[in-house]
C-alpha cells in the first residue's frame, strides 16, 4: 500500500529563545528535522511532505538538502495541529495511507514506527502512545482495552482524565481519504482555540470508525521544546550512539567523551581515542584508527588508516588504506591513494596525492588565489620536503622529489628534483658582531 509521510515541521519553539527555527537546532550534528526524516525514511514512503511555518525559507532549505525528494508546504497561519496536516493535503498522495510525524520528536524508532503501520491492518486510525512517569501536561489517552476512545488535551482534562498515565505522543498514522475527511470534521472549541489533530480519534468513533494504540517506550517520544531540553537530548543521543557502536565491535578508548553525528559510520575493529569529534558525512573502515583529539567530517577512512592525534578531515577528504595522517595535519577535498604519510603540520586541500608518496612537515598547497580554488597533484612514491609550498595548479610527477623549504611554482617531472629556494650565503664573524651591537644599544638604553 502506498505511503506518505507527513513531518510537521512549522512551529516556532519561542521557549527555544531563538530566531533559528526550531526543527533547525542541532542534535547530532544535523539539524532535528533530519532525525525524523530518517525515522520515517525507513518506511519507505512514497512521497515525504514537510509543512513549514516559521523560518519557511530556511526550513525548505535544509528539507531540500536533507532530502531532495521531500515537498514542502506552508502553513501561513499556525492554527493547530489539525490545520497543519490539512495543508499537506494536496501534497500527500490521495490513497494509501499516511503517517504524521513531529520534527522536534527525534528518538523515534525505525521498529516503532513499522509497528504502528502494522496495526493499520487492526484500526482505521492509529495513535501511538506511552505509559509517562510523570504525565505531567500531556494530552491523555482514554481506552477501553485495545480501543481508543478519545484523545484529551490537557487543558481540556478533567480531573480524572488527568489521573491517566497513558500519554499522546502525537504520531498517527490512518487512510489519507479517512484522514482528511476527519480532520474536515475538527473545530476549534477548546481552552486553545486551535484545530487539534487528536481530535480525530473522537470523531473517527463517532462516526463508527476504529481507533487504537500502539505503545512505545516514553524516551522514544521525547519532545525538544528548551534549550534545557536539547541538552538533554544531545546527551542521551550520544549515550545511545556510543552504545551501539560498542555493539558493533569498535573500540572507544573513552567513549564518554566521543562526539558521533546522526549518520556516522565505523566499521567493527575500529579504535575511536578520546575526545574524537564526528561531524556529519563520516565512514570509517573496519580496523581503521582515529587518535585523540581529531575532528572528521563528511570525509572517508579506509581500513588500516591512522589519523591523528590532532587532527582535523574535512569534507572531501578521502584516505585509502594503511595511510597515515598525523598531527596537526588539516585535509579537505583531498584524496590519498594507498599508502601515503602525512606526518604532521601539513594542509592538504584540493588535492590528490599518489600511493606510497610522503609529504613533509609544514608542506602546504596552495590552493586558493583570491578567488577560485585550484588543484594540487602529486604522483606515485614522490618525496615532497619539509616546508614546500605548492602553488596550485601545479604537478609533481611520479616518484619526483621537492626540496625542504622550496616553493613549487611549475610541474615537477617524474624522477626530477625540485629546488626552489634561495641559496645560502653565509657571512663569517657577522653573527657576532651583530648581537655584540645589539647588547651594547640595550646597555646604553
Amino acid at each position: 500500500m502506498a505511503l506518505s509521510l507527513i513531518v510537521l515541521a512549522a512551529g516556532q519553539g519561542t521557549r527555544m529563545n531563538s530566531e533559528r527555527p526550531k526543527v533547525l537546532h542541532p542534535l547530532g550534528g544535523v539539524p532535528l528535522l533530519a532525525h525524523a526524516l530518517a525515522a520515517g525514511r525507513a518506511l519507505e514512503p512514497d512521497r515525504v511532505v514537510v509543512v513549514a511555518g516559521h523560518g519557511a525559507p530556511e526550513v525548505t532549505a535544509a528539507a531540500a538538502e536533507l532530502d531532495p525528494e521531500a515537498q514542502v508546504v506552508i502553513q501561513a497561519e499556525r492554527l493547530g495541529t489539525a490545520h497543519a496536516v490539512a495543508q499537506a493535503r494536496d501534497a500527500a498522495l490521495p490513497r494509501g495511507d499516511v503517517v504524521v510525524l513531529y520534527g522536534d520528536t527525534p528518538f523515534l524508532t525505525p521498529e516503532t514506527l513499522e509497528r504502528l503501520r502494522a496495526a493499520r491492518s487492526r484500526f482505521d486510525v492509529v495513535v501511538l502512545g506511552f505509559r509517562a512517569l510523570d504525565p505531567g501536561r500531556y494530552g491523555r489517552l482514554v481506552t477501553s482495552g485495545d480501543d481508543l476512545l478519545a484523545i484529551v488535551e490537557w487543558k481540556d482534562a478533567s480531573d480524572e482524565e488527568r489521573r491517566i498515565d497513558l500519554c499522546n505522543s502525537g504520531v498517527m498514522a490512518a487512510d489519507a481519504a479517512t484522514l482528511f475527511a476527519l480532520i474536515d470534521a475538527v473545530d476549534n472549541a477548546n481552552a486553545a482555540g486551535e484545530y487539534y489533530l487528536t481530535d480525530v480519534a473522537g470523531i473517527a468513533r463517532a462516526r463508527g470508525l476504529t481507533a487504537g494504540v500502539v505503545l512505545c517506550d516514553e524516551a522514544e517520544t521525547l519532545g525538544i521544546n528548551t534549550r534545557a531540553e536539547l541538552v538533554a537530548a544531545e546527551a542521551a543521543f550520544q549515550a545511545r550512539r556510543r552504545a551501539e557502536m560498542i555493539d558493533l565491535g569498535v573500540t572507544l578508548t573513552a567513549p564518554d567523551t566521543v562526539i558521533f553525528a546522526l549518520d556516522t559510520v565505523v566499521g567493527r575493529d575500529a579504535i575511536i581515542g578520546p575526545n574524537v569529534v564526528f561531524g556529519p558525512g563520516v565512514t570509517v573502515e573496519s580496523g581503521a584508527e582515529i587518535r585523540a583529539f581529531c575532528h572528521l567530517e563528511g570525509c572517508h577512512v579506509s581500513r588500516g588508516a591512522t589519523v591523528g592525534p590532532f587532527a582535523r578531515l574535512r569534507p572531501g577528504a578521502e584516505l585509502a588504506e594503511d595511510v597515515h595522517v598525523g598531527n596537526f595535519v588539516e585535509l579537505k577535498n583531498a584524496i590519498l591513494d594507498e599508502g601515503v604519510k602525512v606526518g604532521h603540520l601539513t594542509y592538504l586541500g584540493d588535492a590528490h596525492v599518489g600511493e606510497h608518496t610522503n609529504i613533509g612537515a609544514g608542506t602546504v598547497t596552495c590552493n586558493y588565489d583570491g578567488v577560485m580554488k585550484h588543484r594540487t597533484t602529486i604522483g606515485k612514491r614522490a618525496f615532497i620536503g619539509s616546508d614546500t609550498m605548492l602553488v596550485a595548479p601545479v604537478t609533481v610527477g611520479d616518484d619526483a622529489l621537492t626540496a625542504s623549504g622550496s616553493v613549487i611554482t611549475e610541474d615537477v617531472p617524474p624522477e626530477a628534483l625540485a629546488v626552489a629556494r634561495g641559496r645560502q650565503v653565509n657571512k663569517p664573524g657577522l653573527a657576532a658582531r651583530l648581537m655584540a651591537r645589539l647588547r651594547a644599544l640595550k646597555a646604553a638604553k
